[in-house]
């Protein structure tokens, strides 16, 4: 099978064949209205010369008795003949009816066969006999012919110009729409067109701008897919990294069998939580992380987040405490205000030097980490939680992190209907506050998950012996 045609070779094709009928047309009509023209013409001519013949043979002394004369002399030059028809007798040059006419004095004008020769006639009533001038019809058509060429030059003309047209106007058609095709085709290949120019006429132009916005939409898809799959790929090394350390402090004897196995069951279902959030972004073109908003203790996420890095925090030579004098009931997602406090934590312990001290203090509606280590400079504070924004900033100075845990803490914080803001101490360090929804009512507790309500239990008997008192 061969290869289609193109829109251009189909529109200019079209374009031309519909200008040829028109000038086809045109021309018939035209050469139609032409010929009787010029038939019409010559007739009149042949009246008018017949009507000075008659005249001037009606002054003569014998009428019609000198036509042999004037048929070799003048008419015969003019393929033209002149004869004396008797009205009284049949003859071949005028039927029957238009002698009778001529006869009362009619002038008659008009075609006649004669010997199956076509003629234009015009017959004069001069005495007792008529005048009848002859010429060939064929003349007339020699009389047609320039016209006729001149009809079909002009024809001619109008096609090519049409043509041209034709062309010029396929190529502003096809132009714009072979651009979006290019741009699409790129597309594809999943590389970034450049916008498509909005030229043309309305449906072209309007195709244009609907592709643009297209691709715009689908830029913007791709990138926020993109940093969905980043940040989950983020947020998966959380759980991975305390169910190896519960692991390993298992095989080392440092924690109990019992408290380990509870602790990695529950990191388990946080990465059950988390692959749900990848089975979404496939399923429902998903891009941000699915939130569960309930009555929360805070009190027992900032105690849960030390216990998850209090070996990283051994590792590191840093102080990793929990400050919660008491419950701390909010609205929020448990998992995901679990994940926001990780994500500080460990930036921080990373950022703290060997000595340093890591805190993490709960109150009513807010969450606070805070920590001792070089702390971010004034300009850093607007475009802290942008993505990636201090990783390109201090890669180069201080450990630092893939970029994203900040820009996850503030998506996930405003999932839950809350903010997080930073604050610096010079020479001190970094604060972060998650502040989030009240709570409401009493007895809070009992709408707490059940690993949430056993830690919550652990903060309030810590909380009897002192209230004060510092987890660590």
């Amino acid at each position: 099978m061969g290869r289609p045609r193109s829109l251009r070779t189909n529109l200019f094709v079209a374009t031309v064949l519909v200008v040829a009928l028109s000038v086809g047309l045109m021309l018939v009509v035209g050469a139609v209205l032409t010929r009787r023209q010029v038939e019409r013409a010559t007739l009149d001519g042949l009246a008018h010369q017949a009507d000075v013949l008659a005249a001037r043979e009606l002054t003569t002394v014998f009428p019609l008795g000198h036509l042999k004369s004037l048929n070799s002399k003048i008419l015969r030059t003019q393929q033209e003949r002149a004869v004396a028809v008797r009205l009284k007798r049949p003859s071949p040059f005028l039927s029957d009816q238009d002698r009778l006419r001529v006869g009362k004095g009619v002038d008659l004008n008009g075609t006649e066969t004669v010997n199956g020769t076509e003629y234009f006639f015009a017959a004069r009533k001069v005495g007792p006999k008529a005048l009848v001038l002859l010429r060939p019809r064929s003349r007339g058509n020699s009389a047609f012919y320039p016209f006729l060429i001149g009809l079909l030059i002009a024809a001619g003309a109008g096609i090519s110009l049409a043509a041209l047209a034709a062309l010029l106007l396929a190529r502003r058609i096809v132009r714009p729409v072979r651009r979006v095709v290019d741009a699409t085709r790129h597309l594809t290949e999943e590389r970034d067109p450049k916008p498509v120019p909005i030229e043309g006429p309305y449906e072209i132009a309007s195709l244009a701008r609907a592709f643009n916005e297209m691709v715009e939409q689908l830029a913007r898809a791709r990138a926020a897919e993109k940093q969905f799959l980043l940040s989950v790929s983020h947020e998966l090394k959380t759980p991975l990294t305390a169910i190896r350390g519960y692991a390993e402090g298992v095989a080392d004897g440092a924690f109990d069998l019992d408290e380990a196995v509870a602790t990695i069951s529950l990191e388990a279902a946080r990465l059950e939580r988390l692959v749900g959030d990848l089975l979404d972004l496939a399923r429902m073109n998903r891009t941000d992380f699915s939130i569960h908003r309930e009555q929360v203790d805070l009190a027992a996420i900032a105690q849960e987040a030390v216990r998850r890095y209090e070996a990283q925090a051994r590792d590191f030579g840093v102080t990793l405490e929990a400050f919660v004098p008491a419950p701390s009931p909010a609205i929020g997602d448990p998992d995901r205000l679990l994940q926001v406090t990780s994500n500080l934590v460990e930036n921080a312990l990373r950022l703290t030097p060997r000595g340093g001290v890591v805190r993490v203090a709960a109150e009513p509606e807010a969450l606070v980490v805070e920590d001792t280590g070089p702390g971010l400079s004034k300009d850093d504070l607007p475009r802290a939680f942008e993505r990636f924004y201090l990783h390109s900033r201090y890669s180069s100075d201080r450990p630092v992190g893939t970029g994203l845990g900040l820009s996850i803490v503030k998506e996930l914080t405003q999932g839950m209907d809350g903010t997080v803001d930073v604050e610096i101490t010079p020479g001190h360090g970094t604060r972060f506050t998650v502040r989030l929804p009240r709570a409401q009512g009493v007895g809070f507790t009992d709408g707490l998950p059940a690993a949430n309500r056993d830690l919550t239990q652990d903060g309030d008997d810590a909380s009897a012996e002192s209230d004060q008192e510092v987890f660590r």
